[in-house]
Formats: structure tokens, C-alpha cells, sequence
């Protein structure tokens, strides 16, 4: 989001798709499959657009504007290839009665894996967001730490995408992130607010999918949407309610 890069992970969520399909394709139903086809194909559609980008001097939101294009077309045809309308809704929207231990533990390994290095890559990944000028200068390797990001981003998808679909997961990734900004101006502020945010739509979610005979995954996204709205609307950072009692304050 800092990078004006938000699109990114909806183009990674759908980067997955063919290595998922191309697991379900080999073992069926297989979670330790479809997991290790959808990581290849994140990793090759995340780092195959700057690779083009930078061998045809392209812009790189073009190249990953292509690339989506076909892994998503390509993921639907390899999944109607085999299964029905039941196993490629699953893979696109996902299904919490269909998580597993398996699921959990991948899951839980991501979190803890995402946890750690954020923890290390914090400050060269905040240098990067907001000067990568500077980065360069002092010798940062803000490409790399870019890159690290980016396979955690494919990472974090991955370990979403059996509960809330390849579709769905980047919903509860980007939308309470794009809904913390207008909670706090500092970017520790920010991430405390999304992490907060995601669990609440997270319940509230589910509790909307049980009552209303709901899918999960939508349910989810709606309600981060809806956290999302009530930020924009009455948040104290350039929330439209804020900004109208300042400009009443100043006209006053």
C-alpha cells in the first residue's frame, strides 16, 4: 500500500492459481501439492514480471497486468480440465469446513515465518516504502528486501487460500490495510490497526456466513469492507467526517 503497489497482491492471488491446479491435476485434493505448485507459481509470476520488465524496458505494472491475465485463465482451464463447478469453486473462493490440520499447521507456519521476518526486515523494508532513493545510496538492497516481501506476500496467500479461496485471500490482506490508514499516521500505528481490523472481520465473517447461509470467503471480505467504509467515513486521519468539521473549523 505504501509503495502504491496494492494491486500487487491481487495479481500474486491469482499468480497461484495454475500451480494449485496443476496439484490438484497430479494428487487431487492434495494440500501438500497444491501448496508446493501455487508457491512455484507465485514466486515465477512475482519475480518473472521485473525480470520482463527490465529485460523488454516495459513497466513492470504491465507485465504483471499479462501475467495475471494468463495464470488466471490458465488455473480455470486446468482445474475444469479435471474437476466440476464444486472443486474450482473451492479453489476461487475457498472453504472453511474443507481446513484441515494440515491447513492450520501451514497456516500457523506462515504467520510464525511472517512474524520473524518482518521482525528482522522492518527498518529496510520502511527505508524502502519511503526513500528507496536513499536506500540505493547507503547500499540498502532494497531490491532484495523488495523480493522477500513479495515471497511472503505468495506465502501468506497460499496458507489463506484453502479457507477463503485464491480470490477471496488478498480481500482480507489489502482491505484492512488500506482501511488502517485512516487510523493512524505512523506505520507501527498502522499495522497494529490492520492486524486489529483483520481479526474482527475475521469473526464477524464467520458469524455472518452461519447466520446468513453465507460463503465464508465473501462473508469475510464484505465484512473487512465494511470495516473499511466505517474508516473511511468516520476514521480521525482524513476520514470524510474529519475532514468536514476542519474545513467547518476553518470557515468558522
Amino acid at each position: 500500500m505504501l509503495r502504491r503497489m496494492s494491486l500487487t497482491a491481487d495479481v500474486l492471488a491469482h499468480g497461484i492459481l495454475p500451480g494449485v491446479a496443476a496439484g490438484f491435476l497430479i494428487a487431487g485434493l492434495s494440500l501438500p501439492a497444491m501448496a508446493t505448485g501455487g508457491l512455484v507459481a507465485g514466486l515465477l509470476v512475482a519475480v518473472g514480471a521485473g525480470a520482463l520488465s527490465r529485460m523488454t524496458g516495459g513497466r513492470e505494472d504491465a507485465s504483471l497486468a499479462a501475467l495475471y491475465l494468463v495464470a488466471l485463465a490458465a488455473g480455470v482451464a486446468m482445474v475444469s480440465m479435471r474437476g466440476g463447478a464444486v472443486e474450482l469453486t473451492n479453489l476461487l473462493f475457498g472453504s472453511v469446513l474443507g481446513v484441515d490440520d494440515g491447513a492450520l499447521l501451514l497456516m500457523a507456519g506462515a504467520a510464525t515465518l511472517t512474524l520473524a521476518a518482518l521482525a528482522l526486515a522492518w527498518r529496510p523494508l520502511v527505508l524502502e516504502c519511503f526513500d528507496p532513493g536513499f536506500a540505493a545510496a547507503v547500499g540498502a538492497r532494497g531490491a532484495i528486501w523488495h523480493l522477500g516481501f513479495l515471497s511472503l506476500v505468495v506465502l501468506n496467500l497460499l496458507a489463506a487460500f484453502q479457507a477463503l479461496g485464491t480470490l477471496m485471500a488478498v480481500g482480507l490482506m489489502m482491505l484492512p490495510a488500506i482501511a488502517a490508514r485512516h487510523w493512524s499516521r505512523r506505520l507501527g500505528g498502522m499495522a497494529y490497526a490492520s492486524v486489529a481490523i483483520a481479526m474482527a472481520a475475521s469473526v464477524a465473517g464467520l458469524l455472518l456466513s452461519y447466520h446468513a447461509d453465507l460463503p465464508a470467503g465473501p462473508a469475510v471480505v464484505l465484512s473487512a469492507g465494511l470495516f473499511w467504509a466505517v474508516s473511511v467515513l468516520v476514521g480521525p486521519v482524513d476520514g470524510l467526517a474529519a475532514r468536514l468539521l476542519r474545513r467547518r473549523h476553518l470557515a468558522g
